[in-house]
This record gives structure tokens, C-alpha cells and sequence, in this order.
């Protein structure tokens, strides 16, 4: 399976997100977000990150961990390649525990692709079947 694509969207660019859990779907999302900013392969997974967020619905959970890998982006300067998600149902919705690994970024290092100013909630989808397809469109 692969773990994610891009689809093209006016002025943005959006995408879609597999696993075979939920948890590996937000890992590949994670990938995938990150991808568009640089090539994920060049980023050594020397730093990490943890973080916790809940929220009241799956697609609101993958608006608000897309916001958190970007806010970590910007705040830390940092470029991240390696995700580990842990998504638990709770009683009034979901938690998600995050260790995110990368490391400083370096554009001497790293390939510049495109800076990513927003995650739009436009489109959000969580699609659970035999496997997970999530879909979100970034701003550019």
C-alpha cells in the first residue's frame, strides 16, 4: 500500500493518506505534509518532539495534529521525517500522543520545496474501511 499521493487543488495542494490503522494514516499524513515542504529522505531523524492533543471528532484530530506538526515546524525550525502516532477513543472524543523525530533545518542540507502558510479544514475527510484514506489540502 502506498502511503500517501497529492491531488492538485487551485493555489494549494492537497493529499491523501493511507494506513492500515488510524495511527498509521496520521503517521503518513505526517510524512506527507512534511514532503511537500523538503524531500523527507534527506531528514535525519537526530531530534524529537512529543506532544499530546484531543479532540472532539477524527477530522478535527487530523486538522489539529497537522496544525501542531506545522506549528513545531515553525517554532523549532525544524524539518521532521519520522512520525509515531498513538490515537485512543475517549469519552467526549480522541487523544492523540506524538513522537515526531527530525532535525534543524539546514537549506545548505536540505531540498526546498514549498513553505506551507496554512492546513485548511476544507475537504478533511477520515474514511475508515479495510484500510484508512485520510484527505487534506494545505495552503501554499
Amino acid at each position: 500500500m502506498k502511503k500517501f499521493e497529492y491531488f492538485d487543488v487551485t493555489a494549494d495542494i492537497g493529499f491523501y493518506a493511507f494506513g492500515k490503522s488510524l495511527n498509521e494514516a496520521f503517521e503518513n499524513a505526517g510524512l506527507a505534509m512534511f514532503n511537500i515542504i523538503s524531500n523527507t529522505d534527506d531528514i535525519s531523524a537526530v531530534k524529537s518532539v512529543e506532544f499530546e492533543i484531543t479532540s472532539e471528532d477524527k477530522v478535527s484530530l487530523l486538522y489539529d495534529y497537522l496544525e501542531e506538526l506545522l506549528f513545531f515546524h515553525e517554532v523549532e525550525f525544524m524539518l521532521f521525517s519520522e512520525f509515531d502516532v498513538q490515537i485512543q477513543r475517549i469519552d467526549d472524543g480522541y487523544h492523540l500522543k506524538a513522537i515526531i523525530k527530525g532535525e534543524d533545518i539546514n537549506w545548505e542540507k536540505h531540498e526546498r520545496n514549498c513553505e506551507i502558510k496554512a492546513i485548511t479544514y476544507h475537504q478533511m475527510e477520515v474514511i475508515e474501511n479495510e484500510y484508512v484514506q485520510l484527505k487534506a489540502i494545505v495552503d501554499l
